[in-house]
């Protein structure tokens, strides 16, 4: 890479800023849920920046929007991306950052007059989060191949609006076929969405791969009774089951190495202070970065899980929302990401992403690396999301080399 090639900072950081003032809330956070108006307009102008830097623009069947740069000669592309959706009460940086730093990588390149070998492109990528839709990591699901369009277009929100009728309702179900660019490698530039880079001494991070994700929605019935006239012993309450569900999951992560467990959504019915529930829904989320453990763990739960339905005469049921394999990344392009690192003078670790991101769906077509930077606070899902300015060009710049490098062996 030319040793003056470098992106402009004041521009990545300005073009974040607008961006994040499309959905922007008051409490300093965006909140842009896929498809919806707001995902319009984010959309919209995102597009316009692409083809401003005269980029070839084009949006596939999933709503995934592609910028290409043409390079030297024809075949497989150097793509990054990420996403520009976000969660319900999210920030400023998840995802988006790595749209535009992709962006900014081709303007670069634009800059100083460059036209790599290979061609370049940057995707932006619909419903990562899956905020709004299952499963996350959509857009570049289906792009990939695991997941066809007619089935991830029949999939409803909460309120039961459709993603098919939504893509067409805001314009963005596109003409390509998902997967229409053939990629020679993926790399995307994301924030951590934790506290280990800024606990330990800062720097930026070379990901390793991502850990096995298992997401499971369970539904628990049981009677509902006055919580007033009824004894403890005589009620079948799913509440307090949910309760120890909860409780057992968190155990098992003092037991098996590496494992996470979360329960973001609980939603009783029918919901009055006085009323035993009948109902419980209530969301799991179990991650851990070796697949074996974490089927240990999903195994140790649906058996809690039949005994306590039999021992307090309660009905359980299990649905998938997600499950995604642990991945683990290229060691050559994770190699080249701490070349990148070294070339600026900036520090640099392995490590795992807590997280899933589209560079996980990516791996199952090309060699794929990503690059981290830090997250203030370790702060994500969270209006006060923060990553620094010089974190961000650091991240941008290492991300341009890389890309720079694959797009030109």
């Amino acid at each position: 890479m030319s040793s003056n090639l470098r992106i402009d900072g004041a521009r990545l950081v300005s073009r974040l800023t607008a961006l994040s003032m499309i959905g922007a809330t008051p409490e300093g956070g965006c909140r842009r849920l896929a498809l919806t108006d707001e995902d319009k307009q984010g959309r919209d102008w995102l597009v316009g920046q692409m083809q401003a830097l005269g980029l070839e623009v084009k949006i596939d069947a999933i709503g995934n929007i592609v910028g290409i740069l043409k390079g030297q000669q024809e075949g497989p592309a150097v793509i990054m991306g990420s996403h520009i959706d976000t969660v319900g009460t999210g920030g400023r940086f998840d995802g988006a950052l790595g749209v535009i730093a992709g962006v900014e990588v081709l303007a670069a390149l634009r800059d100083a007059g460059l036209t790599p070998k290979r061609d370049m492109a940057v995707i932006a990528f619909t419903n990562e989060e899956g905020a709004r839709f299952h499963p996350d990591m959509l857009g570049s699901y289906v792009w990939a191949g695991g997941m066809s369009v007619a089935a991830a277009h029949a999939e409803t929100d909460s309120e039961g609006v459709g993603l098919g009728a939504e893509l067409r309702r805001i314009g963005y179900e596109g003409q390509e076929a998902p997967g229409f660019l053939e990629a020679h490698a993926y790399l995307e530039m994301h924030i951590e969405q934790g506290p280990v880079l800024e606990s330990e001494g800062g720097g930026l991070g070379a990901v390793t791969g991502i850990q096995g994700i298992c997401w499971l929605e369970l539904t628990l019935k049981g009677r509902p009774s006055h919580a007033g006239t009824t004894p403890m012993a005589y009620r079948k309450d799913p509440g307090l089951a949910a309760a120890r569900i909860n409780i057992f999951a968190n155990e098992l992560t003092k037991t098996i190495p590496g494992q996470l467990a979360n329960s973001g959504v609980i939603r009783v019915q029918p919901g009055n202070v006085n009323v035993v529930p009948e109902t419980v829904v209530m969301s799991l989320d179990l991650r851990n970065p070796l697949d074996a453990p974490l089927a240990e763990a999903e195994a140790a739960l649906r058996k809690f899980c039949a005994e306590l339905a039999e021992r307090d005469g309660i009905a359980i049921s299990f649905r998938d929302l997600a499950r995604f394999p642990a991945t683990p990344f290229t060691e050559e392009l994770i190699a080249s990401v701490e070349q990148s690192a070294a070339e600026f003078g900036l520090p640099i670790r392995r490590m795992i992403s807590g997280a899933g991101h589209d560079a996980q769906m990516m791996s199952r077509l090309c060699p794929t690396a990503m690059v981290f930077i830090p997250s203030i606070g370790g702060l994500s899902h969270n209006p006060a999301e923060f990553s620094t300015d010089d974190d961000m060009v650091a991240g941008a710049n290492v991300l341009l080399s890389a890309a720079w490098r694959a797009a030109n062996a």
